[in-house]
């Protein structure tokens, strides 16, 4: 009931009869209901879709007293109480590489469930996943927004996806999460290790993967968060990377993947006489452009060029008496064992790459596991990747300008994911792409790269098996080099030599229907892709 007090403030009995005024210096007074009560109607906003909570954190339900029963019996029993619909945009992470299988299996049984329209929003998709295709044909996937690698790529490049997709970097992909440009609907979590309350991490189990961060965004916004794990522990999961606070689901499975499916052949030590003679160079210029320091960082990725590098890197560093401060990306038994050497002092890992990088960082207190917001979030106040004095990366293309090409190859198809790729480029001291100056007799120096990921103006040097191209923006970068006596050659230079061997490519040709953006981290549109013609 509302009482009067003898002055014109409103008051009503709360549930303990109280007299609370209903409104004092401005602010709205919410009378008690009940312990458990739901007065503002928090419940049911929380029950709302995610396209109503654009740029927040979702909406929980005020709590119960006791311990929550999220364990969910079976597949059937989690899909219930999902009560996925048509047109849901559904969301995974590639920590396990080409051994997940936890993608294949929801959208199987989704599919079962006559579930159509879902938009999948993976934060990789690998060649495991090439089975998606006959899912996409059917209607029950019309758009990918997320990399995408093999046989997916190329049937979105073939005009097969309804949609259009969209690709990001891990860090613009965690930014469109937490602006709300991406909205999900649920969020899948693969998670070797996982307690009935939903803390996560991927350090222990047979599916161990190395750091869970991947999905962290996915837990932090998705408007329903389920982990399915296959070594389920007592509580607390400790450390966790998934918070059980931000999950709604746990299910317990036979098997989440293979993590031994985590190493491929990109993650390989290479024995190419021209790729070991790119890595030598660069290593030989990071050293004499001054990059090579004590407390010096790195990021140099998994690729065969980029591990070579990185021994021929740690061949100087010995040789100088230099210790670099930290390593970032992914991690490898070649980063840590300069970790156990001394020449590391710390990886922050974001993505192991093979196992010997799982069992590192689950024993290692210097190799700390990280995730999309403080390696590469642009929204932070400084991420992991600002602190790097060097980034090592490889490309498919990249034109005269210096604008690198990641996700097409020279043909059109749609074959590679961003990564970290232009996060790491736009964030460190100097970026050095490393790249055979052709494959299969195919230029990868163009006069305009078939599709931007990356722009020119954040790509420093390029390393081929002919010699260094270094920006003229960074006339610093070249006077060290020359003064060092490296085989320095202008990008127009390298062209046209590689032409001379390769003749001219023959270009893709296009339809007008786009099937993809690429967008930049910050969330515009730094290119397109176009349906291909033909083959």
């Amino acid at each position: 009931m509302t009482i009067g007090s003898g002055t014109d403030m409103e008051w009503k009995t709360n549930a303990l009869g109280r007299a609370i005024p209903l409104e004092i210096e401005g602010r709205k007074l919410v009378p008690f209901a009940g312990a458990f009560a739901d007065p503002t109607g928090a419940a049911i906003a929380a029950s709302k879709d995610i396209s109503t909570q654009s740029g927040k954190k979702k909406l929980r339900p005020v709590p119960w007293r006791g311990k929550p029963d999220k364990l969910t019996k079976s597949w059937d029993d989690l899909f219930d109480r999902l009560d996925i619909h048509d047109g849901a945009t559904i969301s995974f992470h590639h920590h396990l590489r080409d051994g997940d299988a936890i993608v294949l299996e929801v959208v199987k049984r989704l599919a079962e469930r006559g579930i159509r329209n879902l938009t999948l929003a993976p934060s990789a998709l690998f060649s495991v996943h090439d089975a998606l295709v006959p899912y996409i044909r059917a209607g029950v996937i019309t758009k990918i927004e997320g990399s995408m690698n093999g046989a997916v790529g190329a049937a979105c490049s073939r005009g097969e996806m309804p949609k259009t997709c969209v690709l990001r970097s891990h860090g613009g992909r965690q930014r469109a999460i937490q602006d709300g440009d991406l909205k999900i609907d649920v969020a899948f979590i693969a998670a070797p290790c996982a307690d009935a309350f939903g803390n996560a991490n991927g350090l222990y189990g047979k599916s161990a993967c190395g750091p869970l961060g991947y999905p962290k965004p996915d837990s932090e916004y998705a408007n329903k968060v389920t982990v399915i794990t296959d070594n389920l522990v007592s509580y607390p999961c400790l450390p966790w990377a998934i918070c059980g606070s931000n999950v709604d689901y746990v299910l317990q499975v036979e098997s989440i993947g293979d993590s031994s499916k985590i190493v491929s052949g990109t993650t390989r030590l290479t024995r190419s006489p021209t790729q070991l003679l790119i890595a030598d160079l660069t290593a030989r210029f990071i050293e004499a452009a001054g990059l090579m320091h004590e407390g010096f960082s790195f990021q140099a990725g998994a690729g065969g060029i980029s591990l070579a590098a990185t021994v021929f890197l740690a061949e100087r560093m010995r040789r100088a008496g230099v210790k670099a401060s930290f390593a970032h990306g992914g991690a490898t038994k070649v980063l840590v064992d300069l970790l156990k050497e001394g020449l590391l002092s710390s990886i922050v890992d974001l993505q192991s790459f093979d196992l010997d990088a799982v069992r590192s960082c689950a024993e290692n207190p210097s190799h700390v596991a990280s995730d999309p917001f403080i390696s590469y979030g642009p929204r932070s106040a400084g991420c992991v990747a600002n602190m790097l004095d060097v980034a090592i990366l490889g490309a498919t293309e990249i034109d005269l300008g210096f604008n690198v090409n990641v996700v097409t190859h020279s043909d059109g198809l749609l074959l590679h994911g961003i990564g970290g790729h232009s996060d790491a480029a736009a964030s460190a001291g100097c970026t050095i792409i490393t790249a055979p100056s052709f494959r299969k007799r195919i230029p990868i120096v163009r006069e305009e790269v078939t599709t931007v990921t990356c722009p020119g103006e954040v790509v420093d040097v390029l390393v081929t098996e002919r010699g260094i191209a270094i920006n003229p923006r960074r006339e610093d970068l070249l006077e060290r080099a020359k003064k060092a006596g490296l085989p320095c050659i202008k990008i127009s230079e390298l062209l046209h030599d590689v032409r001379e061997i390769t003749g001219a490519p023959e270009l893709p040709r296009f339809k007008d229907r786009v099937v993809a953006m690429i967008e930049w981290r910050d969330g515009s549109i730094i290119d397109v892709v176009r349906e291909i013609e033909s083959i």
